[in-house]
């Protein structure tokens, strides 16, 4: 599987990234995504297609095509500001 990862995703990943604790249970995350990515709730509205998961406070948004076997991580930040996005 090819895991592409967005700048917005980075950019928030290296914010947090002075948290180990957050940064350990994103990457948990991560691989169960891997084993499974069709774990994840769809959003709706405009961004049908994408999913998210829970990590509380944050939220992880990805969208994955079986056609490409290609997860791709969308972004990473707080409950509060992700969707404001």
């Amino acid at each position: 599987m090819q895991i592409i990862k967005s700048a917005s995703f980075k950019k928030n990943v290296k914010k947090y990234r002075k948290d180990r604790e957050i940064i350990k249970r994103l990457q948990n995350h991560i691989h169960k995504i891997i084993e499974n990515p069709e774990i994840g709730v769809f959003l709706k509205g405009q961004r049908k297609g994408e999913r998210k998961i829970y990590i509380p406070p944050f939220r992880l948004l990805y969208a994955y095509s079986k056609d490409e076997d290609t997860l791709y991580l969308l972004d990473f930040d707080h409950r509060d500001i992700i969707y404001k996005k």
